[in-house]
């Protein structure tokens, strides 16, 4: 593009962007704060709309910081603002707005993506800051709060679609026979277990094996597949980058999915040769990972790429960068992920969108 083709931004439009800006993000602020103590889905749930009162009261919350709440939801375009006969206001939450943002909304609802970032504020804000002077990464034991809404945002996605969806999406339905039959399974990161809990539970003829780096939830995952009586599972607390001289490992998986976890990884190179070394012959790799490009002239006009390098800025980048990690961060892209696979060692790479998952995308890996 030549410079007599530009656009200039004129300083009348900046001024008019960076009051966009900070109204919109203080009002992602209230509407974690409304997410979370479930106010949306307590005005979804009103036959008509209510008193800021009646709005508390449903809620089992306290009227004056309700009243509050309402009015950033009011200027933000978020509520509606009526009036009763007594000239009273009242404040109704429009079903097609509630329709994305409440609990129902399922797979719809992007009302629980504003938490993500006023709990990241609070988890890493100054580790963050300070890793720009020194370069250093930030490790996950600054981000439990974090980690924990990860965990159950993930968890509830698993519950909603994994083994109804998208399981019988892979390899056009030959997965789902191969599983029905008995075959080995591998989830790496699997965290607290649903992703396998729920597969080990469906095809109880195969065998699932559970790997992440942290005890804790290996441990949480170990116990919830016992108290649930699952003897066709297990959880084992290992590093993905540092599994090829497990010998039990290598040409021992016809199955291995990795959801939203090889970004995050110190190491993800390493990694996916693991999975390469795991993988048996006629072997089938699920890599689950974000929808986007690799360049960032591409992804400017992603509808989300400031949401989304904002999350990696402030957690898949630094968790990636711990110990001189790579770093990879969110937004690595289709393109690096491909090359990447290519040279872990992967002859045949399908790339899909997946049903239901605006956000992500499917890499299906063959060992021919």
């Amino acid at each position: 593009m030549s410079e007599t083709s530009k656009k200039p931004q004129t300083d009348s439009n900046f001024s008019e962007k960076m009051t966009d800006i900070l109204n919109y993000g203080a009002l992602n602020l209230a509407m974690s704060i409304g997410y979370q103590l479930r106010l949306f889905d307590v005005m979804d749930e009103m036959s008509r709309p209510a008193t800021a009162a009646a709005i508390a009261s449903a809620a089992g919350l306290d009227t004056r910081y309700v009243t509050e709440w309402l009015a950033v939801m009011v200027c933000g375009g978020i509520i509606d603002l009526h009036a009763d006969d007594s000239g009273q206001d009242i404040y109704d939450l429009p079903k097609s707005h509630a329709d994305m943002i409440t609990r129902r909304a399922g797979n719809a609802n992007l009302g629980v993506y504003t938490q993500e970032i006023p709990l990241l504020t609070t988890c890493a804000m100054k580790s963050v800051v300070k890793g720009f002077t020194s370069g250093d990464g930030v490790g996950y034991e600054h981000y439990p709060k974090f980690q924990q809404f990860m965990t159950e945002l993930a968890d509830a996605k698993h519950q909603q679609v994994l083994v109804d969806i998208f399981l019988p999406s892979v390899d056009d339905g030959r997965l789902i026979q191969r599983l029905q039959s008995g075959i080995h399974v591998c989830d790496l990161g699997c965290a607290e277990g649903i992703a396998l809990i729920l597969m080990a539970q469906a095809y109880p003829g195969s065998a699932f094996t559970g790997i992440d780096v942290s005890g804790d939830v290996i441990a949480k995952a170990t116990r919830t597949a016992a108290e649930m009586g699952i003897r066709n599972i297990r959880f084992l607390q290992r590093d993905a980058a540092s599994l090829e001289d497990i010998r039990e490992f290598e040409g021992s998986f016809d199955y291995i999915t990795a959801f939203d976890a090889i970004h995050d990884q110190t190491r993800p190179m390493d990694a996916l040769k693991n999975v390469r070394f795991m993988l048996k012959p006629n072997g089938l790799f699920s890599m689950v990972d974000i929808a986007a490009s690799s360049y960032l002239s591409e992804n400017r006009l992603h509808p989300m790429g400031v949401f989304l390098y904002t999350v990696s800025l402030m957690h898949c980048m630094p968790v990636g960068l711990v110990d001189g990690g790579a770093g990879l961060g969110m937004m690595w892209g289709r393109d690096r992920a491909v090359d990447m696979l290519k040279s872990a060692g992967f002859d045949h790479i399908d790339v899909t969108e997946i049903p239901n998952d605006s956000f992500n995308l499917h890499f299906l890996c063959k060992i021919c």
